[in-house]
């Protein structure tokens, strides 16, 4: 038996597909089937040694992007996708996998649109409110279409939609408080605040948080994920800040968290602050903590923003826009939730309420199950 995964080199893909890549080896020793092949098409590796480690064979597949604005760029990448389907296309027929999951993006056109040449049955994951493009086209074909926010039904045909929620990695459970103050040289009692910027960092945060450093540190202590990118600005100008501060050993500053140090950060934290990306969204929600969402602005379809909005209707958090985040607004919203413990204790519920931690053993039933048919 063989599965194809297929998505765009970013986390938001690839870290949902290493979950449903778990659950699907879980589901064979269980049943006992013939361990399958995994084969990963995408434009990059995002993670070789995640990848390699869960035994995903990788196929680079070129794919040119769509901008939403003019540019020469377009030309060039009309050659890119071209170069790409043909590329999927003897991909395809030289593997001839069982079954094709598709996570969305740009890079997910050419093996999809080849999976569908071949008549190979296609199931797709849409991570956000407001489906991309190549979702939306190949929801018109797929078998099976699974949709993480109730919102997102609207765009697809609803019978054979089903709302599944965002596979989460089982590495990201786990840990405890001990552990997690240990891991991060914590203070006991004093309320602890997670930045998360998405897998990148975000500079507009980063400089935001920066502003502020010195009064929160008198209440609380930061886990600061700052992007790998942006370590050395951002590590440099809070040392500035904190050269004289009493308290600047409650500031930890990090360019990038692994799954150790978020699962440990997540039995330890009290609020969180991050982008809206529906991963990131979906990781909060499964470790039930408040949260103060920032869309990043002119994202793809605006679908952070729907995603922020959606998920905040459940209680789960609040939304603040990127045009309204000053450090005085973000400082004040911080400090209001924080002191509000009966509220923060309705938030957690909700969040948990919301989060559906079996996303990745559903999607994974649905694979093998489409395998299995088109096998015999």
């Amino acid at each position: 038996m063989k599965i194809l995964f297929t998505g765009g080199g970013s986390g938001g893909h690839f870290y949902p597909i290493i979950a449903v890549a778990d659950a699907i080896y879980e589901i064979v020793q269980e049943k006992r089937l013939i361990i399958p092949e995994l084969i990963l098409a995408a434009d990059s590796k995002y993670d070789n040694e995640l990848m390699e480690k869960e035994g995903l064979k990788f196929k680079k597949i070129y794919a040119g992007k769509i901008r939403r604005y003019p540019s020469f760029l377009n030309f060039i990448d009309l050659f890119k996708s071209a170069l790409g389907v043909l590329k999927a296309i003897w991909l395809i027929y030289s593997e001839m996998p069982d079954v094709v999951f598709g996570k969305g993006g740009y890079a997910s056109f050419p093996p999809l649109l080849a999976a569908r040449l071949f008549g190979i049955p296609v199931i797709i994951h849409e991570s956000d409110t407001v489906p991309g493009k190549v979702n939306r086209w190949a929801g018109k074909f797929a078998k099976k279409i699974a949709i993480s926010f109730p919102g997102t039904a609207e765009y697809f045909p609803k019978e054979k939609t089903a709302l599944i929620g965002n596979p989460i990695r089982k590495s990201l459970n786990g840990s405890s408080m001990e552990e997690g103050r240990e891991l991060f040289n914590l203070e006991i009692g004093i309320p602890t605040l997670l930045v998360l910027g998405g897998s990148q960092g975000s500079q507009k945060i980063n400089d935001t948080f920066l502003d502020i450093a010195g009064e929160l540190v008198k209440f609380y202590q930061i886990i600061h994920q700052c992007g790998k990118n942006n370590k050395e600005d951002t590590g440099a100008r809070l040392n500035t800040i904190m050269e004289t501060s009493l308290f600047k050993n409650r500031y930890h500053l990090f360019p990038y968290l692994n799954e150790s140090q978020l699962r440990a950060a997540s039995k330890i934290t009290d609020l969180i602050i991050a982008r809206a990306g529906a991963g990131t969204i979906f990781e909060i929600a499964n470790w039930g903590i408040p949260s103060i969402l920032i869309p990043l602005e002119n994202s793809a379809q605006d679908h952070q923003r729907e995603n922020a909005y959606s998920y905040a209707r459940n209680n789960t958090g609040i939304v603040l826009e990127e045009n309204n985040l000053t450090p005085n607004v973000l400082a004040s919203e911080i400090k209001k939730l924080l002191s509000e413990e009966k509220k923060l204790g309705a938030m957690k519920e909700a969040a948990k309420e919301f989060a559906k931690p079996d996303a990745a053993k559903k999607i994974a039933e649905e694979i093998l199950n489409l395998a299995l048919e088109h096998a015999k």
